[in-house]
């Protein structure tokens, strides 16, 4: 019984392809944090319900992150400010040089 994908039964293209998408869901996950760490400093201005802060009330202070890591995200997904365009960019090149290499060494 085998349990593990034969990765090499699929097609190049197939395999690349995968490669690909996880390396931007990567790129825009790392984008997604540091927006999310930018974003966190304007949480803590006033609060959602135009009072004054409390800054005991634990529950308030987790929505309010899961809302800061929302809006990161969706800020990424949507092109952000290009960071994860540019890991994508930088590291396809990088593995394109490093594919280059092995092929002259041959």
């Amino acid at each position: 019984m085998k349990i593990g994908s034969d990765v090499t039964s699929q097609p190049t293209a197939v395999v690349e392809a995968q490669k690909q998408a996880k390396l931007v869901d990567a790129a825009q996950q790392f984008e997604a944090t540091m927006l999310q760490e930018l974003l966190k400093p304007m949480q803590h201005g006033q609060s959602s319900w135009g009072g004054e802060e409390n800054s005991d009330d634990t529950a308030s202070d987790t929505i309010s992150s899961y809302g800061t890591e929302a809006i990161a995200k969706a800020i990424s997904k949507g092109g952000g400010f290009g960071i994860a365009k540019q890991i994508v960019s930088k590291v396809t090149l990088e593995h394109q040089r490093n594919s280059e290499k092995k092929i002259s060494y041959y």
